[in-house]
């Protein structure tokens, strides 16, 4: 037989003990999945064998209230002042005189085309009528960003200068990132108490982050003769700092700025839920939850005007700081001078014309109960096939991966029971496909095969756990080695340990399939936007706004469409997480070297050995890192989703919020958090051994 073929050369691969460890973990879960029905503690752990985590930090969450309440009050009480008095002062300036300013602002920046941006996004919340709570989300917007900016330019510059620092920052900045918002706004609201101060502080430490990493990186990446050369010209080292290396790494800091300001722009209806502020967050939040669709679409898009407004001011600024800028704008003095013209032009204009300064009511153009009417208009005619798409992917895929094949095959759906015949074929089935596999040298897919037969069967809600802690340790150990692995057993065995198993298991089986589903459905999205230019400009924008509409406005369609459970649910994920596949496909495609296709085209290859040996080859760690981002994406939204019936982590954390129990809340949110940094961490690794395999090849 050759060697090629040889099963027990499988086995031992180049020297390594992969397969030989699958096949012993293998074994051994297939012993504890026959042991289920007699060792029912082995899906979940029993109560008594828990640690009381959730106790514990409640215990500590209320000795810090109890005796630091005073000061987050008093610091409340201050940072009321200037929310109220820049509101009342948006509100004092007519809506003329204050969009003449803002598209000032915009053309000094980026020049007639942002300005002229900036005039219509203004516009259509002057026109749909939400501008004065358009104002009171600026308010807040205007005072969370210099904020953040302060707080994550301090810990930059400290992360910078300190390795240890910044290694304990990075974890800090993760879990910030990873934490669902709902968990944090619970110590926040008992420090605070309710009030617009809890939504700014969410939104500030939501925010924080991307200025942190920013800073840290365009600090890193300055040239080490521009340093020489301070050093040489007699600067002191706050000389150096301030007149050398904060202006070299200007540009990066302004990205920061600008990410910054988008993630406080998220945040802003989920801090309307404790802030109270008469936002535009509010106004999305109550219309959600009175299900009005064409109001929480047309108030949403107040949101994403505001983003895209925000988003293109200060990436102009960044741009003006590249050499290559070509739109230089007025000086300091100059503009000023053309503000203060502007300013008096446009309120004596104000003065004499009332509609200049109140929009009249009477030209509100509001089509929300048109929109709601064509929403009724869908359900009642498309009704009776939007079910039977809802019930097909309810029956067939859903439940399968929730509850596993042994559950849900059932005669009412499946039109037959999963009988021992039938369940003895399809091991059979799986058992010699493996086998198969394994006699070809494919022992990576015979574990595959045997693993999905696996979780099929059982579901991802019904597997022993201690097969799942050893199945994903081995993968997170082969992925990225021993420090990997530690951490995801860690993960694994705090969620444990803290009651949260079953959640956190439901949480992955729903965001599981809707990555699946995103990386198929985004993944040929992107595959065609990246061979058509048309389809490129048209994606885009459809992108920008899925993006930057507010989470919770994917839920309205989704909840009149299908109703509550899973399936809308999944919608709602796949809407939001979607974006960064289609988007690392189509740039990792459009940007391969052209000397590799050209050379590709040279060797006699077709078009499909070009895109499959070449294109897709180069791109791959392009679009893994798409992948990643999407896991990314799907966790932080499933904990939105639970709004329309979901049960998990995101469930657990809301009812936690509406006992305002700090204890369970922050476990279920670190639970997510922990989640979300594992798969990061193995997606990273495998990323970079992907890379390294380029490089070597």
């Amino acid at each position: 037989m050759p060697s090629g073929r040889n099963p027990l050369h499988a086995l031992r691969g180049s020297g390594d003990y992969y397969p030989l460890a699958w096949i012993g973990v293998l074994v051994v879960s297939a012993v504890l999945l026959q042991l289920l029905p007699t060792w029912t503690w082995l899906t979940d752990l029993p109560p008594e064998w828990q640690l009381p985590i959730a106790a514990i930090v409640k215990a500590a969450m209320q000795w810090f209230v109890d005796n630091f309440q005073w000061f987050f009050r008093f610091l409340s009480g201050l940072l009321e002042w200037p929310m109220y008095g820049i509101r009342d002062a948006l509100h004092w300036l007519p809506w003329s005189t204050t969009i003449a300013l803002i598209c000032l602002i915009a053309w000094q920046g980026g020049g007639w085309r942002t300005a002229a941006l900036a005039f219509i996004a203004l516009m259509y919340i002057v026109v749909v009528g939400y501008w004065e709570e358009g104002l009171n989300t600026l308010a807040l917007v205007i005072v969370c960003i210099p904020l953040a900016v302060l707080f994550g330019f301090s810990l930059g510059v400290w992360g910078y200068r300190s390795r240890s620092a910044n290694n304990v920052i990075q974890v800090v900045l993760d879990l910030m990132q990873t934490v669902p918002a709902f968990a944090y706004l619970i110590p926040i609201l008992l420090l605070f108490g309710f009030g617009p101060v809890v939504g700014l502080t969410a939104s500030m430490i939501f925010a924080i982050p991307p200025m942190v990493r920013n800073t840290i990186l365009g600090l890193q990446r300055i040239p080490p003769g521009v340093r020489e050369s301070a050093v040489m010209s007699g600067c002191t080292r706050r000389q150096t700092f301030w007149w050398v290396e904060v202006p070299t790494s200007l540009p990066q800091l302004l990205v920061g700025i600008n990410q910054t300001t988008m993630c406080a722009l998220a945040m802003v209806i989920i801090a309307a839920i404790i802030g109270g502020f008469e936002d535009i967050g509010w106004e999305v939040l109550s219309r959600m939850r009175k299900a009005q669709f064409g109001q929480s679409i047309l108030s949403g898009f107040v949101i994403v005007a505001l983003a895209i407004l925000l988003d293109r001011i200060t990436s102009a600024y960044a741009k003006r700081q590249l050499p290559t800028a070509s739109h230089c704008g007025l000086g300091v003095r100059e503009f000023c001078i053309a503000a203060l013209i502007l300013l008096a032009a446009t309120a004596a204009i104000a003065f004499m014309l009332e509609p200049m300064r109140n929009w009249p009511k009477d030209w509100v153009f509001y089509p929300a109960e048109q929109m709601n009417d064509a929403v009724d208009y869908v359900i009642i005619t498309f009704g009776s096939f939007l079910d039977s798409v809802k019930n097909s992917f309810l029956f067939f895929v859903l439940l399968p991966v929730k509850l596993g094949l042994k559950k849900a095959v059932a005669p009412f759906t499946w039109g037959f029971s999963m009988t021992p015949l039938i369940a003895g074929l399809y091991w059979a089935a799986a058992i010699l496909a493996a086998a198969g596999l394994l006699f070809v040298s494919r022992w990576r897919l015979a574990v595959t095969t045997m693993l999905v037969s696996a979780v099929l069967y059982y579901g991802v809600t019904g597997l022993a756990w201690p097969a799942t802690i050893a199945v994903l340790t081995l993968f997170a150990y082969q992925l990225g080695g021993l420090r990997v692995a530690a951490f995801v057993f860690g993960t694994l065995l705090f969620l444990l340990l803290s009651g949260i198993w079953s959640p956190a298991m439901t949480s992955i089986y729903l965001c599981s399939i809707a990555v699946a589903v995103c990386i198929l459905v985004g993944g040929l999205i992107g595959l065609w936007a990246a061979n058509s230019n048309t389809v490129s400009s048209v994606v885009r924008p459809i992108n920008d706004t899925l993006q930057t509409l507010p989470q919770f406005v994917l839920l309205i369609p989704a909840l009149m469409l299908f109703q509550v459970g899973d399936f809308p649910a999944l919608m709602a994920i796949c809407a939001y997480a979607i974006v960064p596949m289609i988007r690392y496909t189509e740039h990792g495609l459009r940007h391969v070297p052209v000397s590799a296709i050209e050379a590709g085209i040279c060797s006699g290859c077709t078009p499909f050995q070009l895109f499959w040996q070449i294109r897709l080859k180069l791109a791959l760690p392009q679009i893994l890192l798409g992948v990643n981002q999407t896991i990314l994406f799907g966790l932080a939204m499933l904990v939105i989703a639970a709004l329309v019936g979901t049960t998990g982590l995101g469930q657990q954390i809301y009812i936690a919020l509406g006992k305002a129990d700090a204890g369970w809340g922050i476990v279920a949110g670190l639970g997510m958090a922990l989640i979300a940094m594992s798969a990061d961490r193995m997606m990273q690794s495998y990323i970079r051994r992907r890379q390294q395999s380029l490089q070597f090849n």
